[in-house]
């Protein structure tokens, strides 16, 4: 196992759902009509095409960060708000809320990515979902997954404590990433006239630090030295 997941992973303590959790993680392929779909390998997926975590990587990046997250908010709710949190959920939530987009998103041929033919017809929550139900998941963990998007965006609003706090993990990281690329596009953009295209967030994040530190002449430097990295990895 991917040895940040594998860290997250050993916090559960139920063996029994870390067992689960772990042959899923190993194994995210799913069948239809006879025909077994395996998907790209999970340290390679991103998390999104465009909105967060669109990069190589970003899957493992969103899930791990999605974690920390999540496990502050545990913290919070037990020592400020004396109320329990099964963490075992809230830890098999957060890992597994996605783990399926590795099924609908390819690479192409230029580094960036595109759907699969099967997301065109169905998608990652409904995936996992079908897949939880398959594999005998205990129910509050299904709901934690059903809920993760919340009310507004995805099926249902979550009704456990554990679901809340997977839900508001997952915004909090998907728009901390999403907002950082942005700006990173807008100031590569801005200093040199021509957007970075595929910025993943170690590039992201040294470009927005370098507006703070030496203004846009720091912006054009960063931006420069990223592009002669990339092009001497070619």
């Amino acid at each position: 196992m991917i040895p940040q997941l594998g860290k997250i992973v050993s916090k559960i303590k139920d063996e029994s759902l870390r067992g689960k959790v772990i042959r899923l993680l190993e194994d995210p392929t799913i069948e239809i009509e006879g025909r077994a779909y395996e998907g790209m390998p999970l340290d390679v997926a991103p998390a999104g095409l465009s909105r967060h975590h669109s990069y190589r990587g970003g899957l493992i990046e969103h899930m791990v960060s999605t974690a920390e997250i999540a496990l502050k908010i545990c913290d919070v709710v037990n020592r400020v708000y004396r109320s329990k949190v099964d963490r075992d959920l809230v830890l098999s939530g957060v890992i597994l809320h996605d783990i399926l987009k590795v099924l609908t998103y390819e690479l192409r041929e230029d580094g960036s990515y595109e759907v699969t033919p099967l997301a065109e017809r169905i998608d990652h929550l409904t995936l996992i979902v079908s897949e939880l139900v398959r594999r005998e998941f205990p129910l509050d963990l299904i709901h934690i997954v059903c809920a993760h998007h919340g009310g507004q965006a995805g099926p249902i609003w979550p009704r456990t404590i554990e679901a809340l706090i997977c839900h508001l993990a997952d915004l909090t990281d998907s728009r901390l990433n999403g907002e950082v690329l942005r700006a990173a596009r807008y100031l590569s953009r801005q200093a040199t006239g021509e957007e970075l295209q595929q910025v993943n967030s170690k590039e992201a994040f040294e470009i927005v630090h370098s507006k703070v530190v030496e203004g846009w002449e720091g912006v054009a430097k960063t931006v420069e030295k990223i592009r002669r990295t990339r092009f001497r990895a070619t």
